[in-house]
């Protein structure tokens, strides 16, 4: 009992943990405040529409901090790990289409309009039980947590890595995404679900709703990234980052490699999809694209900028690159593909352990600075 309490209590105990926290809780009360107490029309009024724009990076940056876990620490590089976010999303999306309308003659559920659309008599049995929240939320967790269970047992057994392993988990995505554009398969084909109205009985469209989400997102970012801290502080954790730096190493002193490749690749997996979750009532939407090969390379591209293997650097570059394409998508659309990619370049070559490192190296030479200062004060 012990030994579990101080497991789960070791990240908090971590300066860099407390001062992420303290930061995300504290720009968490700050855009409340703004947007309840400042009226409308004054300079730092914060507007619903930017809480929701918040709302979203803040559930991007959950989804790199599940990417950081298997890539920075286990030495997995998973370009399918969109999948696992669309699929958390699809489980909402599911919820929130059953929400819409009143039941049918004899209790029997209301077809969403694309199903009544294409001809379709009655709700598919995979469509049932999505009108409870409950189990609605428990397949935000399930849906991918599965997936990467048998993906993961099956790539893990065989001991697939490197390059080889990222090929797989791309072709992974690529196949969902053309599996889900198909309208036989019951998700609304390439329009996916939309038109939502409630969720848990409060209007989506409300500015309360709206807030709320956003505080959700940045909770569920908080406790996301102290989960991941407690699994790296861990046995586990050392476990893991020997398994990246050595694996045969790992394997040959009796650890039992793809046992501790698995359960951080579902544990990150399910993070994944509670951030597709929340991702979907913000943005009102949810489509095959979301399983585009490219958005899950996107991700990668967070996480390397902002630093892998750092946790709070994906935070870092999920936040900067989504707001840099908020930005360049209003003003030059069609750049921001190439503006993408020469921030990768002058990372990879400028910053090869992104803004984490750099701000790392700044603060040991702020360190040895002031201890040759001091010690120069003593020797005088």
């Amino acid at each position: 009992m012990l030994a579990s309490r101080s497991w789960l209590s070791r990240p908090f105990r971590e300066r860099s943990t407390q001062i992420f926290l303290g930061v995300l809780l504290a720009a968490l009360a700050v855009v409340t405040l703004l947007n309840l107490v400042v009226p409308a029309g004054h300079p730092l009024h914060v507007s619903t529409y930017t809480v929701t724009l918040l709302g979203k990076y803040l559930s991007f940056a959950l989804l790199a901090v599940a990417l950081d876990l298997v890539w920075g620490y286990l030495g997995i590089l998973s370009l399918g790990h969109g999948a696992f976010f669309a699929l958390g999303g699809y489980a909402m999306g599911m919820y929130l289409m059953r929400q819409i309308g009143d039941r049918g003659v004899y209790g029997d559920p209301v077809l969403p309009d694309f199903m009544v659309f294409l001809d379709w008599d009655r709700l598919p049995w995979y469509w049932h039980g999505f009108d409870m929240a409950w189990f609605a939320f428990l397949m935000v967790l399930l849906a991918p947590g599965i997936l990467a269970l048998v993906f993961g047992f099956l790539a893990f057994r065989s001991r697939v890595t490197g390059v080889y392993l990222s090929i797989i988990t791309q072709a992974l995505t690529f196949a969902l995404m053309l599996a889900f554009f198909r309208n036989e398969m019951g998700f609304g084909g390439n329009n996916g679900l939309t038109d939502f109205k409630e969720l848990l009985g409060f209007d989506l469209r409300g500015d309360a709703t709206r807030l709320g989400l956003f505080l959700a997102s940045g909770v569920a970012l908080a406790l996301g990234y102290v989960l991941c801290r407690a699994i790296v502080a861990s046995k586990l954790g050392r476990v893991s980052v020997a398994c990246r730096d050595a694996e045969a190493r790992t394997r040959f002193l009796g650890y039992r490699v793809e046992r501790v490749q698995l359960f951080v690749f579902v544990v990150s997996a399910m993070l994944a999809g509670v951030a597709g979750a929340l991702y979907v009532p913000q943005v009102g939407i949810i489509n095959p694209g979301e399983f585009s090969p490219i958005f899950s390379i996107e991700v990668v591209l967070w996480v390397a900028l902002g630093g892998r293997g750092t946790l709070y650097g994906a935070v870092i570059g999920a936040l900067v690159v989504n707001y840099a394409k908020t930005v360049f998508t209003g003003v030059m659309p069609e750049a921001w593909l190439f503006a993408l990619g020469g921030l990768f370049v002058v990372v990879t070559v400028l910053l090869p352990k992104g803004v984490a490192g750099l701000l790392e190296t700044l603060r040991r030479r702020r360190d040895g600075e002031a201890t040759e200062t001091s010690a120069q004060g003593a020797n005088s």
